[in-house]
């Protein structure tokens, strides 16, 4: 196994669970109903970019099925992109969603954590978000941060590409510090139109991550999935070394010039997974969580249903 997996302790256990898990650990829930009860478009159905082109860990037909399913079934035409970014393709669309790309063909293979994007296509992208474009960019733990920095950068997030852990903020059934809860009683979940919602039976009160990276926004964004002071990035390359992840994040929302960015460090949060023999819930199938209605609200606020 690759540098990224030689864990011991906890780390392995975010491993096994996370979303940087061995492929055969986790499927997308079979059970989970991606129903919507108010569809946010009935018509004039905005296009939504959905890339595998870059050896994305999600897709819209494996991992990321129950993510693809609600918004479809939120009014969302969703097309499956297997090309480079351009400005020509990029401008048929509304949204554009990157899930966990790659460097290389595996998480586990050298260079994984290589930029998955060129800077040719860097630039299309913030080109194209400048313009009026919307981007949802997800990008987890160790190795998805690096393949996802290059993008990252060109609006001004900075990733920690490490492992997050914060076992003051997390849930008693989970076992595991990296599952982080956010909520308005704890004070995590921060006010902001995606948090929201368009009333009050879309306001969020309470999200699970499941192990991803810390974020850090440019000034004027916003972090409505904030960290606590006690949080912790555990960051490679080996001897893993802890660095406070205190001020960051894990979901920042930027408005970037006409356009509007949404950037995620954990994406098992947005999946709906079964992982491991105990067939353990990972994402918005886990129970007592609102973690499918900010799917929801994030994909409204990029739209610009929410300001």
């Amino acid at each position: 196994m690759s540098r990224f997996f030689r864990r011991t302790g906890w780390c392995l256990a975010l491993v096994l669970l996370g979303a940087a898990s061995i492929s055969a650990q986790q499927i997308a829930d079979p059970e989970f109903k991606a129903h919507v009860e108010r569809p946010a478009f009935n018509k004039g159905y905005p296009r939504v970019l959905f890339d595998e082109a870059h050896n994305n860990f999600h897709t819209t037909t494996g991992r990321y099925k129950p993510f693809a399913d609600l918004i479809v079934n939120d009014g969302y035409q969703v097309i499956t992109g297997r090309k480079a970014f351009v400005k020509p393709t990029l401008d048929t669309f509304k949204i554009l969603i990157i899930a966990n790309a790659l460097g290389a063909e595996d998480v586990d293979d050298e260079g994984a954590d290589h930029s998955a994007f060129t800077d040719e296509e860097c630039d299309a992208v913030r080109d194209w978000v400048r313009s009026g474009g919307a981007l949802l960019l997800i990008a987890d733990n160790a190795p998805f941060g690096g393949a996802a920095e290059n993008l990252a950068k060109r609006f001004g997030v900075e990733m920690s590409k490490g492992f997050t852990r914060d076992p003051t903020h997390t849930v008693a059934e989970a076992n595991n510090p990296g599952f982080i809860l956010f909520s308005r009683e704890n004070g995590l979940l921060l006010d902001h139109p995606i948090t929201a919602g368009r009333d009050d039976s879309e306001k969020i009160n309470r999200v699970l991550t499941f192990t991803g990276q810390s974020l850090k926004g440019p000034e004027g964004s916003t972090a409505f999935l904030k960290l606590s002071d006690g949080a912790v990035d555990e960051v490679p390359p080996e001897p893993l070394k802890d660095v406070s992840a205190a001020g960051r994040a894990q979901g920042i929302a930027i408005k970037f010039g006409k356009g509007r960015v949404v950037v995620l460090g954990d994406a098992a949060m947005l999946s709906a997974q079964i992982a491991g023999r105990e067939r353990r819930p990972l994402g918005m199938n886990w129970p007592g969580t609102d973690n499918r209605q900010l799917a929801l609200n994030i994909m409204h606020w990029l739209t610009g249903l929410l300001k």
